[in-house]
C-alpha cells in the first residue's frame, strides 16, 4: 500500500481530479493497485480515526476531503464475457475502455456522454445514457458489486442484499467498490450525432424539438443543449462566439435521417454530425470538454415542458441571459419511466424531463454561479418532481444534497443501513447518508 502525504513528490497529481472547483488537501493518499490495498486504507483509517473518500476521475467532486482519500485509477482492469454478454471491470476503469473491449464483441455498455467518466461513480449515482431509453439506467442492468466496508473486508454483494441495493445511488456512503459486474448490451452501431442551431433559432429550435420529441420511439435517447459558446481560436468557426441550441441524438434504428427530418426541416443548421456510427463513437455525439476545470452544476426533473417553462429556459439560460450557463434538457420516458427488474434507490419516474445546468466559475466565484442557478430553478419550481444525483457538481453540504436527491422513504432505509454498516461514520462523500 503506497502512502503519501502533502509535500510528497506524486500527492498533488493524485489528488487532482477533473473537476478543479473543490478543494482537495487530504490527510494521506492511498494509490491504490488492487482490492486487498483498499482494504489495507480502509482498516488504516480506522486506526487513525480518519475518515474515507475515494476518487477514481474525480468528475463528481462534490465537497473535499481532510482524511484519507483512495485513488482508484491505476485499478484499471477489464474483462469482457462475450457468451454472458457482461463485462466486469475495476473502480478506476473509464467508459472508454468499456467501449473498445465490448466493441470488439459487437456490445456494448449503457455508457453515459463522455468516455472519460468513470464507470462506477457513473453508475452508483444512478447516471443513464445514450441509450436510455430502450436500457435504462446503468445501475438497473449491475449483476454484482465486490466491496470494502468500514471494517476492512472484502465482500461480494448481489441482488437481494441490503448492501447491494443501497450502494447502487447511496454510493461511496457505505463502502468502496473495488469492482462491478454489469450487463452489456447486443448494440454494435448507432445512428448518431447532433444539429447544431444559430442563436436567432433557438426559440425555435426548442420548441421543435419539444414537439418532435414527444413521439419518439424508445429506441431514440435525446437531449437538447443551449450553449454558449466563448470566441476562441480552438473553437469550430461556425461556433465561436455564439449562443446556440443543439439537438443530440442517439437512435438505434434504421431509418434515422427520416426520423430526425423535422428538425432538419426546423431552422438552418450551423453545424449537421448526424451519422451511422459505431458505438465506440458515441462519445462524439455530445463532444464535451476533455480537459480538466471548476464548474457547479444543478438539475430538477420536471413534469412538463410548458410554454411558460420554455420562457423561463430562454430568460434565464438562452440567448438573452445576463449569466448564461450550459443548460441541457433531456427526454425521460421509454424505459426510464418503468420499474427495472431489480429493485434500487429510486426517482419519479413520473418526470417527463430533466433540465440541468452547468457553469464554469468565472471571477466571480460559485455564489453568483449559485445565484443564477436559482433564479431558473426557482422558476421551474412549480412543475419540479426532483432532483438526480448525477447531475449534481460542486456542492458542500453533505446531507443537504442526500435530502435533496433521496425520495424520503429511501433515505429513510438508507439511514438505518448506514448505521448497520458504517456506525462511525467511515465513509462520508457528497451525498452523505446519516447514520439512524
Amino acid at each position: 500500500m503506497n502512502i503519501l502525504r502533502p509535500g510528497q513528490d506524486g500527492y498533488t497529481e493524485e489528488v487532482a481530479g477533473f473537476q478543479t472547483a473543490v478543494p482537495s488537501s487530504p490527510a494521506a493518499v492511498v494509490a491504490a493497485e488492487s482490492a486487498e490495498d483498499v482494504g489495507a486504507a480502509v482498516r488504516y483509517a480506522a486506526t487513525h480515526g480518519l475518515r474515507v473518500a475515494v476518487q477514481a476521475t474525480g468528475h463528481g467532486l462534490t465537497d473535499g476531503t481532510d482524511g484519507l482519500l483512495i485513488s482508484t485509477r491505476r485499478m484499471a482492469g477489464v474483462e469482457i464475457d462475450a457468451a454472458a454478454r457482461t463485462a466486469r471491470v475495476e473502480a478506476g476503469v473509464r467508459w472508454g475502455a468499456v467501449l473498445e473491449a465490448a466493441g470488439q464483441h459487437g456490445l456494448a455498455p449503457l455508457s453515459g456522454s463522455s468516455p472519460d467518466v468513470g464507470v462506477v461513480g457513473y453508475t452508483l449515482s444512478g447516471g443513464f445514457g445514450l441509450m436510455a431509453r430502450r436500457y435504462g439506467r446503468a445501475a438497473d442492468h449491475v449483476r454484482a458489486l465486490d466491496v470494502v466496508t468500514a471494517d476492512g473486508d472484502l465482500r461480494r454483494v448481489e441482488p437481494g442484499s441490503d448492501l447491494f441495493w443501497a450502494l447502487r445511488g447511496g454510493r461511496d456512503s457505505f463502502g468502496v467498490v473495488t469492482a462491478i459486474e454489469f450487463a452489456l448490451m447486443p448494440v454494435r452501431d448507432l445512428y448518431g450525432g447532433s444539429l447544431t442551431f444559430d442563436s436567432a433559432d433557438v426559440p425555435t429550435v426548442l420548441r421543435a424539438w419539444r414537439t418532435w420529441s414527444a413521439a419518439a420511439p424508445d429506441a431514440l435517447t435525446t437531449s437538447l443543449a443551449m450553449i454558449p459558446y466563448p470566441d476562441l481560436p480552438m473553437l469550430p468557426e461556425p461556433l465561436r462566439g455564439r449562443h446556440v441550441a443543439q439537438v443530440r441524438v442517439a437512435y438505434l434504428g434504421e431509418d434515422g435521417d427520416d426520423l430526425v427530418a423535422p428538425l432538419r426541416a426546423a431552422a438552418p443548421a450551423l453545424l449537421d454530425t448526424l451519422r451511422p456510427m459505431p458505438f465506440t463513437e458515441s462519445g462524439s455525439i455530445a463532444a464535451e470538454p476533455r480537459q480538466p476545470h471548476g464548474y457547479h452544476g444543478t438539475n430538477a426533473t420536471v413534469s412538463q415542458l410548458n410554454d411558460a417553462m420554455l420562457d423561463a429556459l430562454l430568460e434565464h439560460a438562452g440567448p438573452g441571459a445576463a449569466t448564461p450557463p450550459v443548460l441541457i434538457v433531456d427526454r425521460l420516458g421509454g424505459a426510464l419511466a418503468r420499474p427495472p427488474q431489480t429493485p434500487g434507490i429510486d426517482w419519479d419516474r413520473s418526470a417527463e424531463f430533466v433540465v440541468r445546468a452547468l457553469s464554469v466559475i468565472g471571477e466571480d466565484g460559485v455564489a453568483a454561479v449559485r445565484r443564477a442557478h436559482a433564479k431558473l430553478f426557482g422558476a421551474l419550481a412549480p412543475w419540479t418532481t426532483g432532483r438526480l444525483l448525477p447531475f449534481v457538481y460542486g456542492e458542500h453540504a453533505p446531507e443537504e444534497v442526500a435530502e435533496g436527491v433521496f425520495p424520503a422513504r429511501d433515505l429513510e432505509r438508507l439511514a438505518r443501513l448506514k448505521t448497520a454498516y458504517d456506525p462511525r461514520d467511515t465513509f462520508r462523500p457528497a451525498p452523505a447518508v446519516a447514520t439512524h
